[in-house]
């Protein structure tokens, strides 16, 4: 509909690092990179305040070395490091099509980004600066998952929306089951009674303390992002 309008005002975009920063390859791939951010900026211009925060599972995923017998600690600080090098790369491809940004680390390193500070972070969404929230928590045993959970409560985001491969959730895999069915709607009890692991029972739980609905949708399909918002496109909403 061209006079359809976005139904939230702030949210806060959740993208692993695959989906949204590295493609099928390990890394950055820039063609993904380039996509993905203009994704985000169509929705800046389009008056919507973002706040985003990015996985680093295409650098480092501290959970897959942790198993193999390192510290659980190190392996996580640095798959949090891993967040901070996508935070930057994202923040650079959105500040080449002109979408001011800011990022803030939980981990201090203010050589390269701001710390992050609640009330600075509200600033710069007033203001219509994207924010990228990096390294997690800063502390380990959390994922991105909860980080994303946590400051989009913070942040007073009307939503989380979630990008991923695929369009939605599904009763199982899509890649794997072609008899899989995608759910329209769910409640947020009906995906921790059947461990759907759309995102962590943590963050989903905390989304329903604080009435924040979830939105999973695909970020590999141009201009869905936008759509989604605007209440059109293919998207799983919990609620």
């Amino acid at each position: 509909m061209p006079d359809a309008k976005p139904r939230y005002k702030r949210i806060l975009l959740k993208l692993s690092g695959e989906a949204g920063v590295g493609g099928d390859t390990f890394g950055i791939d820039p063609e993904t990179l380039d996509i993905t951010t203009e994704e985000i900026a169509q929705v800046v211009r389009a008056g919507v305040q973002v706040c985003l925060v990015v996985g680093g599972g295409n650098i480092f995923r501290g959970a897959t070395l942790a198993a193999t017998g390192m510290e659980r600690s190190s392996a996580d600080y640095m798959g949090m490091l891993a967040t901070v090098m996508n935070a930057l790369a994202v923040q650079a491809s959105l500040e080449k099509k002109g979408i001011y940004t800011r990022v803030q680390s939980a981990i201090p390193m203010e050589a390269v980004c701001e710390p992050y500070i609640r009330r600075r972070a509200l600033r710069h969404l007033e203001k219509g600066r994207v924010v990228i929230f990096a390294a997690g928590l800063g502390a380990p045993y959390f994922t991105t998952d909860s980080a994303a959970a946590l400051r989009a409560a913070e942040m007073g985001c009307d939503a989380l929306f979630k990008g991923t491969s695929v369009d939605g959730v599904y009763t199982a895999d899509p890649k794997k089951d072609p008899k899989a069915e995608r759910y329209e709607t769910l409640s947020y009890k009906d995906v921790l009674a059947k461990d759907l692991r759309v995102m962590d029972a943590s963050a989903v739980s905390l989304m329903r303390d604080n009435h924040i609905p979830i939105v999973v949708f695909s970020i590999r399909e141009r201009g869905n992002l936008l759509k989604v918002l605007e209440g059109e496109g293919v998207f799983t909403t919990i609620a």
